[in-house]
């Protein structure tokens, strides 16, 4: 139904008007204002006037108007004040028995323009508002046209979901964002300070992608930050940062490890965006001079995700950090994990042992609690007690008996760990080992028959060794607790969607150890637009696996230096972070650059040592998804 349809359905469309559809005249703006369409549903004006929008004398002036000027009667209204815009939607999705809409930023995702094309879009006077799963809500002039739906069907794939919008903003929207590449920032620039409504209360257990009505109904605040984190959801995003600066706000979102830009939204909104922040994290909005976490749950893109919320106060104004905690990308299992074969033998023999202590090593965001994850997976069974002492707990996991730490009550990981040495533990996950007293517990819990999992802040496998001396552990204790150590490096693979042939420089050659490789293809990804033109999607794992032989028991009970068990565990083999890394770039999984990104060369004669391989997994050749040997 158009805005300005009159009484006679038999009069030729106009710019705006009456929808032409095989179905049932739809009901309409007619001339005698007090009678039942068709089908039981209220014509236009009646509908007016049953709302209260309009007393039956004002409808019977305007209909007199109507006829005399050839107007439409729904714009007419608009024109001389007496409806809103807003009202004009409603009431017409009303009386044609759909949804209405009102279109502006925020509600649209213009990526979507390009399922169906500008020119279809003009055609067919439509254009796609969002996404959820297989169903694609699309606004639309004439919602009721079984035909233009069916349309749209067969050039998206999707099941659609037709809402009403007026023909004149579907227009507006379709030259807006059909211009040039899809810039996010573009959607925002109308909103204003007026539009923010800061929201007390909510249930945030809401579908933030699937209600419309709440997503019509909302603020642009509201709508801008659902976008930021279904974006985030939809791209696979593990953090978004919202930033403040002196000209505004920048959001980012970190996929893959790497920051991207998301949108930038206009000047003066960044107080109330960090305050829809807080209201969804369950924080205190008024105090913005002192750092505070909080954290929330969600349902996005049909599953539940974890929200972990952090807010640090800066000269501009607060920063936030929101963790995303999607189970979707959880690899539970440690043979998900991408260790090379010779790997995952050594890391589930030290796992096997009944008691001990293992390490996880790497730095802030390298895949550690992941891998200890796996670790648990392994070993949870009916038959065992696992504990874990975890800040905060990530992944709730059947057969494990999980624990948050607190430092603001005083529930310590040292506290935390004494308390769980009394409830008859025979597996304990510490989430880091941060200062002496939980690593003194932790070693303790390791010599009286627990075997205990942790992680630790170190640059490599042997490097765990120096960082716990260096707690202050003694050498005798530690020699005698350690069963094993791994460090680990999270490096991007190749998008398979844009995977070509490249050589490399001969500076990444040499840095790599493979100067005898020149002028041999190696596989990288040109570049599209399922990878944001990186050439990467996804990450995997580069594993380095330390086993604490009897030879390097003897090296930590003298405290022998970090470079000493290095040279130790390579002389009989041991491959380092670096060869990792070089080994998953000749399988074809990442490219050299990229290892040489994420490891640090602690072989200076690793190009002695590395021979010749053929590059498996290249373009022309299939992978087995394994190193080569």
């Amino acid at each position: 139904m158009s805005p300005g349809a009159d009484n006679n359905p038999r009069e030729p469309r106009r710019e705006g008007g009456a929808p032409e559809t095989p179905a049932p005249t739809p009901p309409e703006a007619g001339a005698t204002p007090v009678t039942k369409a068709e089908h039981g549903r209220p014509r236009f004006g009646e509908a007016l006037v049953s709302d209260g929008h309009l007393t039956a004398e004002q409808l019977s002036r305007a209909l007199a108007e109507q006829r005399s000027t050839n107007a439409m009667l729904g714009e007419m209204l608009v024109q001389q004040g007496v409806i809103s815009q807003r009202v004009l939607v409603r009431t017409l999705a009303k009386v044609l028995g759909v949804r209405g809409v009102q279109l502006r930023h925020g509600l649209i995702d213009p990526a979507l323009l390009k399922l169906i094309g500008k020119d279809e879009c003009e055609r067919l006077r439509a254009i796609p508002l969002f996404k959820v799963r297989d169903e694609l809500t699309v606004a639309m002039a004439e919602p009721q046209s079984l035909p233009v739906v069916d349309r749209l069907r067969r050039l998206t794939g999707l099941r659609i979901r037709p809402v009403l919008a007026l023909p004149v903003e579907i227009k507006e929207f379709i030259e807006k964002y059909a211009e040039g590449e899809v810039n996010i920032d573009s959607f925002l620039t109308s909103l204003a300070v007026s539009d923010v409504e800061v929201i007390d209360k909510e249930n945030v257990e809401e579908d933030l992608s699937a209600n419309l009505d709440k997503m019509i109904e909302g603020s642009p605040i509201v709508n801008l930050v659902n976008v930021a984190f279904l974006t985030a959801v939809r791209d696979r995003a593990s953090d978004i940062h919202i930033e403040p600066s002196r000209r505004g706000t920048r959001i980012r979102y970190r996929i893959d490890g790497v920051l991207r830009d998301l949108m930038t939204p206009p000047p003066g909104l960044h107080q109330s965006i960090t305050s829809r922040v807080k209201v969804i994290g369950k924080m205190d909005i008024a105090e913005r001079r002192l750092p505070q976490e909080g954290r929330v749950r969600i349902v996005a893109e049909g599953r539940e995700i974890d929200l972990r919320v952090s807010s640090i106060p800066t000269l501009l104004g607060e920063k936030m950090v929101v963790r995303i905690l999607d189970k979707a990308n959880l690899r539970a299992r440690l043979s998900d994990l991408g260790l090379r074969a010779e790997c995952e033998q050594t890391f589930r023999r030290v796992l096997s042992a009944s008691h001990g202590l293992v390490l996880v090593t790497g730095p802030t965001g390298s895949g550690k609690t992941t891998t200890l994850y796996s670790a648990l997976d392994l070993l949870r069974s009916p038959e065992r007690n696992l504990v874990t002492v975890e800040d905060p707990v990530e992944y709730q996991l059947d057969l494990v008996n999980q624990i948050q730490v607190r430092d603001q009550i005083g529930m310590t990981f040292a506290r935390a760990l004494r308390s769980i040495l009394r409830q008859d533990p025979d597996v304990i996950m510490v989430g880091e080992i941060r200062d002496e007293e939980t690593a003194r517990v932790g070693v303790q819990a390791a010599l009286t028959g627990h075997l205990v999992l942790a992680t630790l802040h170190t640059n490599d496998a042997p490097g765990a060794v120096a960082r716990l001396l260096d707690m202050g552990i003694e050498p005798y204790l530690l020699s005698s607790a350690l069963n094993g150590a791994a460090a680990q490096r999270l490096a991007r693979t190749i998008c398979p969607s844009c995977r070509t042939r490249y050589y490399p420089s001969e500076e990444v050659l040499r840095d790599a150890g493979l100067s005898d490789h020149a002028g041999r293809p190696f596989a990288k990804g040109a570049g599209c637009q399922q990878c944001h033109d990186s050439g990467y999607h996804g990450r995997t794992g580069i594993y380095e696996v330390m086993e604490v032989t009897p030879e390097v028991r003897r090296m930590v009970h003298r405290g022998a230096a970090s470079h000493e068990i290095r040279d130790e565990l390579r002389r009989h083999g041991h491959a380092d972070l670096r060869r990792e890394g070089v080994l998953l770039a000749l399988d074809g999984r990442s490219t050299l650059e990229e290892v040489l990104r994420v490891t640090r060369d602690d072989t200076p004669d690793l190009e002695e040592e590395l021979p010749p391989k053929r590059l498996v997994g290249s373009p022309d050749e299939p992978s087995d998804g394994r190193a080569a040997a």
